[in-house]
């Protein structure tokens, strides 16, 4: 099993959703998230005054699925949350080595 996290911009959010759900995906865990990469933030004007947004607004993305769909998951999140502008995002895959569904026990894959 592998977790994937992607960090992706808001707008983008039902995008990816529509496009991991075409992939079978049954579930995920979304939160709402500041943060900045290379871009660095940007200046604002605010009522003739300018400060600096240090933190853009992002939405992270937690999946765990089976070995077997992560190529597809990927894929399927690089072409959703693409815009070809800086500041698009990241995705994190790291193993994970145990699931467990609480209300059956279930274990593995079938806690998926």
């Amino acid at each position: 099993m592998k977790k994937i996290e992607a960090i992706i911009k808001p707008f983008k959010l039902e995008d990816v959703k529509d496009a991991l759900h075409e992939i079978g995906l049954q579930g995920m865990t979304v939160v709402e998230a500041k943060g900045f990469g290379r871009q660095k933030g940007h200046t604002e004007l605010y009522r003739g005054a300018e400060y600096v947004v240090d933190f853009l607004p992002k939405v992270k993305i937690e999946i765990v699925i089976e070995d077997a769909l992560v190529e597809r998951a990927i894929e399927a999140i690089l072409q959703a949350a693409h815009t070809g502008r800086i500041g698009d995002g990241k995705i994190f895959v790291s193993t994970i080595e145990e699931a467990i569904r609480i209300r059956t026990n279930e274990r593995g894959n079938e806690a998926l």
